[in-house]
């Protein structure tokens, strides 16, 4: 069974001479579950050699979503194109860490793994004639901690947007996760974000699955450096009510077999070729059944609401912030490479294997079928609104979308769609029955 890969594997005589160089005792084994949660197992390195060549097993019944106890003998694989070692020990030694393929005993791919759903996806993508490349912006809280550790609802700094100290109180973790994963992951840029305690990190253009690796990556070393500084580090949507939410735009485009840039037309307006305007079309036709996806929790519609710099209008234009696809400005003479899309309606919450998959069937859809977009939406959609369809505004609405959208289906698969499906059901009927705190605020005296 083809397994794509995103660069080339290192030989086991180049992962060893790193585990020489950096005093490595033990090997973390990755992956994510349905759900976007990263999870890992770690093994001593007198068993690296083995299980480089034949995997380790684990119970898959015992992940939420994957297997039944009845069948749930699995195998991690490792890629070893996705060796990473972070900078701190654990006592005087590293630790080694890899991303893995989930197989079945047989050594098929797990069609539960999300990880396979978007190779699978990037392979329709291939035989399109194409390759994806992504770039993501994820906004992060940095909040305090109690005298126990514990993490509690408070920001980390009074900072504003591109503050600096002291306001920008995250700026030392930014650096040291950032300075962590150099020549791991290629960061733009990062600074502090609009609300107090809120961060961006951006990423440098790349293919999707490599991305999306590198997506679990950070947040795995934003955590952990987090922690080292006494704070916590929450991909929460919209933790604190009245502020702005954290999103996860994501830049994307699609290159030819030449390595071109399909998105690119000279003559095209706002340099928009054909394609583009063909995947924006897929893109908005589909939004509202891969919505569910994006923005996953009962929290994320509490982000897209009108007047915190969310969309909320399914429409696309060039430069505008409010619409849900925008068409960013290029620099002077270098369109060719740089025109490119924007979606953004996902959240830090999504699993960027599950998103970046819909994303690209749900674009490829409008390329296969010419769709043609509608008008660009110029100057600020929260005041030109009347005509305008909207994303779901809560998960039961996403998810009742997400039940009709084939295009979801396809981009999951069918195990990970049904098992998702219902858990989403089950998620929103939890929230929907229990008594929140405003209930309690503004009827418990008053009745």
């Amino acid at each position: 069974m083809y397994q794509l890969q995103y660069s080339m594997a290192l030989t086991k005589d180049q992962i060893f001479a790193q585990v020489d160089a950096h005093n490595i005792k033990n090997i973390s084994l990755q992956f994510t579950d349905i759900f976007g949660v990263l999870k890992q197992t770690t093994i001593p390195i007198d068993r690296l050699e083995e299980v480089l060549i034949d995997g380790v097993w684990f119970d898959g019944s015992s992940i939420k979503g994957f297997m039944r106890i009845s069948e749930s003998d699995m195998l991690l694989q490792p890629d070893s194109s996705t060796w990473y070692v972070l900078p701190w020990s654990s006592g005087s030694f590293k630790t080694g860490n890899m991303i893995c393929n989930i197989l079945h005993p047989d050594g098929e791919p797990f069609k539960g793994d999300p990880r396979y759903a978007l190779q699978n996806t990037l392979m329709k993508v291939k035989q399109a004639g194409f390759e994806m490349d992504t770039a993501p912006e994820i906004e992060f809280f940095l909040f305090k901690r109690d005298s126990n550790g514990k993490p509690i609802l408070e920001p980390s700094d009074s900072g504003g947007y591109f503050d600096l100290a002291p306001f920008d109180g995250g700026e030392k973790i930014r650096d040291m996760v950032t300075e962590a994963v150099h020549g791991i992951l290629d960061v733009e840029m990062a600074h502090h974000e609009v609300a107090a305690g809120q961060h961006e990190i951006n990423f440098t253009y790349k293919d999707a699955l490599e991305m999306a690796d590198s997506v679990q990556i950070y947040k795995f070393a934003l955590k952990q450096a987090a922690a080292r500084n006494n704070v916590y580090a929450s991909f929460m949507p919209k933790p604190i009510s009245g502020d702005n939410g954290s999103g996860m735009h994501t830049h994307m485009s699609l290159r030819d077999k030449s390595g071109k840039n399909s998105f690119y037309d000279p003559d095209g307006e706002y340099f928009l070729s054909e394609t583009a305007n063909q995947f924006i079309a897929g893109i908005l036709e589909h939004i509202k059944g891969i919505s569910a996806i994006l923005s996953p929790t009962v929290n994320s519609y509490k982000r897209l609401v009108v007047g915190y710099e969310a969309p909320v209008y399914v429409c696309w234009g060039p430069k505008n912030r409010s619409a849900l696809v925008r068409i960013p400005r290029a620099k002077k003479g270098t369109e060719n490479k740089a025109t490119r899309i924007e979606l953004r309606c996902p959240d830090p919450s999504t699993n960027p294997y599950l998103a970046f998959s819909a994303m690209a069937l749900a674009g490829l859809d409008g390329i296969k079928n010419q769709k043609t977009p509608p008008p660009a939406t110029l100057g600020n959609t929260y005041l030109k609104n009347k005509d305008l369809d909207t994303l779901p505004g809560t998960l039961s609405e996403a998810v009742m979308e997400m039940e009709k959208s084939k295009i979801a289906r396809e981009a999951l698969g069918a195990h990970i769609f049904d098992v998702y499906l219902e858990a989403k059901k089950r998620e929103w009927e939890s929230y929907n029955i229990s008594v929140s705190n405003w209930e309690i605020e503004n009827y418990f005296s008053l009745l």
